[in-house]
């Protein structure tokens, strides 16, 4: 997909990686519009990419996730992509979280997603492309972070069988699943404290990763490092 001039929803556009996506696409000439739960921050992100048109959503919501959706979908007579980086963690034993912060994990990692995409799936035509940020959790459950490795789990699993499903509709479906990124996500956690993390992935390389398999991957992207030019030390 070409991403100048390409419609683009970017759902979670408050965070950080959301957020930079953004800001990336708009850099790409795409058409940007920008969707999250923090109107400031919203209309801070939408000022930075040229007055792009913003929506809020709640992700308690699945209705306001749809109608998100489905505004940005009118504006410009539909969509040629969506890209959702909406996420939330926490810390604790598996058997010490409290049941409303598992249910608040799944809500925002998987259930919410879902929704923004079920929406998408009638608007985007051929050629485009449906995307979410996952992570490597997905591929290796970490301890302490049961609850959300099980929710980005259940967000990936959704996601290959919707690839499956749009695969004749000729839209492709990407599951990003980023390594750990140095920003203050973790920080943020619902309820406990990180552990000692090793260090992150800078957030422009994560950025570019994410835009790249919006413009051009299906399936499982994962962030690879380029190989060292040819004599570099290593």
């Amino acid at each position: 997909m070409e991403l100048n001039g390409a419609r683009v929803l970017v759902a979670g556009a408050t965070g950080e990686i959301g957020s930079g996506l953004a800001r990336d696409l708009h850099r790409r000439d795409a058409r940007v519009a920008v969707a999250g739960r923090d109107r400031a921050r919203l209309a801070r992100v939408a000022r930075e990419c040229g007055a792009a048109p913003a929506f809020g959503f709640d992700a308690y919501r699945p209705d306001g996730c749809a109608a998100a959706v489905r505004a940005a979908a009118r504006l410009w007579g539909g969509l040629d992509a969506v890209a959702v980086c909406v996420g939330v963690t926490a810390f604790g034993a598996a058997a010490e979280v409290d049941d409303a912060v598992a249910e608040h994990l799944l809500s925002v990692n998987a259930l919410a997603p879902m929704a923004l995409l079920r929406a998408a799936v009638p608007l985007v035509g051929r050629g485009g492309a449906l995307a979410a940020v996952t992570g490597v959790v997905v591929d290796r459950p970490v301890p302490r972070m049961a609850d959300y490795s099980a929710a980005k789990s259940a967000l990936a699993a959704w996601l290959d069988a919707l690839r499956r499903e749009l695969r004749a509709a000729g839209v492709r479906v990407v599951d990003v699943r980023l390594p750990h990124v140095a920003t203050a996500f973790a920080d943020r956690a619902v309820t406990g404290s990180p552990p000692r993390l090793p260090p992150g992935l800078p957030p422009s390389d994560a950025i570019r990763t994410v835009a790249e398999a919006l413009a051009h991957k299906e399936g499982v992207v994962r962030h690879t490092s380029p190989a060292p030019a040819a004599g570099a030390a290593r």
